[in-house]
Formats: structure tokens, sequence, C-alpha cells
């Protein structure tokens, strides 16, 4: 899986980028090899805002598109829920494409 992030008001550092590695590394065994994801980590410069660390996941797999948006006070902390949601997306996504290939199977052809 490719990943491709960005920062908006935020340095994207190596720390970063190693901890989006480590907490999608889950979703990166279940999905293809040429799926892509995009991570943007965003910074609300909103004094009024409490849950200021954004971050916004998209996951391109083949035929569809899943997404992921978690705000918290921590950056480290919107990573880990934006990646808990994704990979409950993904499972769930799976699950459904191993039903329909298992319900395609099971009825009969007719000749």
């Amino acid at each position: 899986m490719r990943i491709a992030m960005k920062g908006r008001n935020v340095p994207v550092g190596d720390q970063l980028r190693e901890r989006v590695d480590k907490k999608f590394a889950k979703v990166a065994r279940q999905v293809s090899p040429f799926a892509e994801l995009e991570v943007e980590l965003i910074e609300e410069r909103n004094p009024s805002i409490k849950d200021s660390q954004v971050v916004e996941v998209t996951l391109h797999l083949k035929g569809v598109t899943l997404r992921a948006r978690e705000a918290s006070q921590s950056m480290s902390h919107s990573i880990n829920l934006a990646s808990d949601d994704l990979a409950r997306q993904v499972k769930r996504h799976r699950e459904k494409r191993r039903k329909r290939r298992e319900a395609h199977r099971a009825s009969p052809r007719l000749a």
C-alpha cells in the first residue's frame, strides 16, 4: 500500500511518518499493494475549537473509496482513532465481498 502524507499547518516530520506507517500497517496487510492511502494532518488554528488536531484519511481501493476523519487534542490520538475507524471499514468491505463471492458460487447456474 502506498501512503501519501500532507500537512496543513503541521510540519510532517519523521516521527509522524513512522507513527502513521505503524498504525496503518494492519490496514496495509488487508488490502492490495496497489491501494493508495492519503493521510492529511491538519491543525485548526481557531482557539475556540477544543479538538484542534485533525486527521483525514482516504483509502482508494479497486472500485471503492473509504474515508475517515477524526479530531482530538493530540495528533497521535487522532491518528489512532482514524486508523481504527479505517480498519473497521476495510474489514466490513472485505466481509461484504467475501459474502457476495460465496453467494455467487452457491447459486445454481442455469445452462
